[in-house]
């Protein structure tokens, strides 16, 4: 039985579309706001509660941030797997000349496959070495720095965590779009 990677990638992306969507955007706030707008840390503590899961309770984050990290990893390994095969159908030279969000989402996935899931791989060893392994925070810093992008510096970490946030908004927008769950049914 050979395995349809286009098939598992489209319900694969239904499932981890809202979690990822609350955690790019959470994320994104949360660097951007407290940055470039000295927004509070209590405002920061909210945007990581959700970017984390904490509302699910203590236990329950490093399971949230392992089931959401595994699901983006995963939206990217059976994405690339799409990138040297066609799509089944045959293309339309009129559409093809167009702007349309699958496009869109052929162009950005091979620009932010890396990115996010260097993003991903070291946000959940961070959250999950702190929580299951016992690692200390000085242990775990190298690992929360690759994931903020902080070895960029102060400046860039922010431009790096917006284009990276509105990649993965974008490539989840565009990729939902491909779904169809949102076309127009005809009334007969």
């Amino acid at each position: 039985m050979k395995l349809n990677f286009r098939k598992l990638h489209r319900k694969t992306a239904l499932l981890v579309f809202l979690p990822l969507l609350l955690s790019a955007s959470t994320g994104l706030l949360y660097r951007i706001g407290r940055s470039w707008f000295g927004l509070s840390s209590e405002f920061g503590n909210f945007m990581l509660t959700i970017h984390e899961g904490r509302y699910l309770g203590q236990p329950l984050v490093p399971v949230y941030v392992l089931l959401v990290g595994l699901g983006l990893v995963g939206m990217v390994v059976s994405g690339l797997t799409m990138l040297k095969q066609p799509a089944k159908r045959k293309p339309n030279p009129a559409k093809s000349a167009s702007f349309s969000p699958r496009r869109l989402h052929q162009f950005l996935a091979p620009i932010f496959f890396l990115p996010l899931a260097v993003s991903a791989l070291t946000g959940m060893a961070f959250r999950l070495g702190k929580a299951w392994f016992g690692l200390s925070s000085e242990q775990t810093q190298l690992l929360l720095r690759i994931h903020q992008g902080s070895y960029l510096g102060s400046s860039l970490r922010s431009v790096y965590v917006l284009l990276l946030g509105l990649g993965l908004v974008a490539l989840l927008m565009t990729g939902v779009s491909m779904t169809g769950i949102f076309r127009r049914r005809s009334v007969r």
